[in-house]
């Protein structure tokens, strides 16, 4: 990845860096550690466990990066990306209600795990559009949304999520047998 001085210099006058204002800067970096989270809660526990600290990492700081969400507009105004982090933070808010109030293994923790699982994958397709069509900074991988390298990425990441979903679904209904 190139990246010469004179971009750099070119960014940081406007107060931006890689056309991103300070809200843009710090709803990415949390963004990236809630995914960094979740990534190793899956890979350690095959779920978002709101039991664990990476399921606790990935809750606050969904939930702060959805509500930082809606100050930021490419377009100005209320948009698509809007709703995205709203029901984003719905999701992750009834998986948290069910995880406080509906202790044990039951059927509720199907649906808590469903719902961080789906909140997961809605939170990677506006990381996958936003990273794909900035980087590598002069020469972005795609030119727009509807670029072909987005769509086949999210296809994939769609297809991990109904694995992984059915995964989670089986080992779900395996604990609940032995309780």
């Amino acid at each position: 990845m190139y990246c010469n001085f004179a971009t750099v210099i070119k960014y940081s006058k406007k107060t931006k860096i890689m056309g991103l204002s300070y809200l843009g800067i710090f709803h990415t970096v949390i963004g990236i550690i809630a995914i960094v989270a979740a990534v190793v809660g899956f890979v350690k526990n095959g779920k978002i466990d709101l039991n664990l600290i990476t399921g606790k990492i990935y809750f606050y700081l969904t939930l702060i990066t959805s509500l930082t969400a809606l100050g930021l507009s490419k377009h100005g105004g209320f948009n698509p990306g809007h709703i995205f982090a709203l029901f984003i933070v719905v999701l992750i808010v009834v998986a948290y209600f069910l995880h406080s109030k509906k202790k044990g293994n039951n059927r509720a923790r199907f649906f808590e795990n469903f719902f961080l699982s789906f909140s997961f994958f809605l939170s990677l397709v506006p990381t996958v559009n936003e990273t794909f069509t900035r980087v590598p900074i002069e020469h972005p991988l795609a030119k727009g949304p509807t670029d072909a390298i987005i769509g086949q990425t999210l296809l994939g990441l769609f297809v991990l999520f109904v694995v992984g979903s059915f995964i989670q679904f089986r080992t779900q209904r395996k604990i609940n047998r032995m309780s």
